[in-house]
């Protein structure tokens, strides 16, 4: 019998959605097996390290993270800055219940014309800290007791590390959506050539734990480069490039945790604000999503028709998920199974965050989120 033309360009279809899917995942495997990693027992650090802490409405959890600050280790000389940026919900008080003589609140400006507040209270704390040696810290990050330490050691070689929490998913929306930052980078990204490589666009970081030295975030212009950048995480990276500095990603799972969002609610409006900034062009992102949906929710309905083609790009999707989670502190089953799922919602809320950005109504904990630069 001689197969249609349309058979046989389905059957070469299939066969290169399998190789490409097994390209991918071999490379966030390769990835996690590179991933740096900070040393279980740090050196002791001489040098004056600045903590900083940028905080807005959050007395619920700024607490434990505080407590953590303090109970640093091996960091002698340490100071740990508190901005309290407008919060009306009593967290600086929070902070004053648990201050010792290394903590110092700051009372933040609100923010110039085109700058967002985020940056703005970072470049508020980094003018006030007298460290050689920068940390930034959000309020949901929860150190270990060597994290601060062990954070500074990666920085051998670089101007700026992001060691990545452990991402904490407790809820059906967050597992099956928070897991996918990390699947993003590994499987997408590739780490050791981002080190090497002086492209600005080659760039990631995640600014819920950020270790710079000081005198290569002040050439790069420090927050004040990135102003009005909504992902000023990643602009700060990209700007340290700009300048001739070298970044780095880390595994922080052994040293750090993190809870971004607690219910549903929260993941779907905290992506809304970013998606927009992360995948630049309507038509970028349209690319992109419609990428994801052929290569990782497409096999699932080719599953009854062409069952080994279905089946080995479902689980090597499926497998790439493992990998990461296991590389990086997640859970990787029986949350890997629904990674599907996990595509459609990302499609869903990419969507989302640009028909709210197209309106001009995001918005964070109050503020408008401008559109001053992606």
């Amino acid at each position: 019998m001689v197969s249609s033309p349309v058979g046989v360009a389905a059957a070469y279809f299939e066969l290169g959605q399998v190789i490409v899917l097994a390209l991918l995942t071999g490379h966030a495997v390769v990835n996690a097996a590179l991933l740096r990693r900070p040393a279980r027992r740090p050196a002791t650090v001489h040098a004056l390290v600045s903590v900083l802490l940028p905080v807005r409405d959050e007395a619920h959890r700024v607490r434990p993270c505080l407590q953590a600050l303090l109970a640093q280790e091996s960091v002698p000389r340490l100071e740990i800055l508190v901005l309290d940026d407008g919060s009306t919900d009593g967290t600086a008080e929070a902070v004053r219940a648990l201050a010792d003589d290394r903590v110092r609140l700051l009372t933040g400006a609100t923010p110039p014309p085109g700058w967002l507040g985020k940056p703005y209270a970072c470049h508020q704390l980094a003018a006030a800290a007298r460290g050689d040696v920068l940390v930034f810290v959000d309020a949901d990050v929860v150190l270990g007791p060597t994290a601060v330490a062990a954070a500074v050691g990666l920085l051998d070689g670089f101007d700026l590390v992001c060691p990545y929490p452990r991402m904490v998913a407790a809820s059906p929306g967050e597992r099956l959506v928070q897991p996918l930052l990390q699947w993003l980078w590994l499987t997408f990204l590739p780490l050791r050539a981002m080190e090497r490589s002086a492209r600005p666009s080659l760039a990631a970081a995640g600014g819920q734990f950020l270790v710079a030295r000081r005198a290569g975030y002040e050439r790069a212009g420090g927050h004040a480069a990135v102003r009005g950048a909504v992902l000023e995480d990643v602009e700060l990276a990209r700007a340290v490039k700009r300048s001739g500095g070298r970044i780095a990603l880390a595994d922080g799972s052994e040293i750090a945790s993190c809870r971004m969002y607690t219910s549903w609610s929260g993941v779907r409006d905290g992506y809304a604000k970013s998606l927009w900034a992360s995948l630049g062009s309507p038509a970028g992102a349209a690319a992109v999503v419609s990428m994801f949906l052929l290569l990782y929710v497409a096999p699932v309905a080719l599953i009854p028709v062409a069952p080994w083609a279905g089946l080995a790009g479902y689980l090597l999707g499926v497998l790439g998920r493992i990998a990461t989670a296991r590389a990086t502190g997640g859970r990787a089953l029986p949350d890997a199974l629904a990674h599907p799922a996990s595509i459609v919602i990302f499609g869903y809320l990419t969507a989302r965050s640009f028909r709210l950005h197209r309106k001009g109504s995001l918005s964070w904990k109050g503020r408008r989120v401008d559109t001053l630069t992606p």
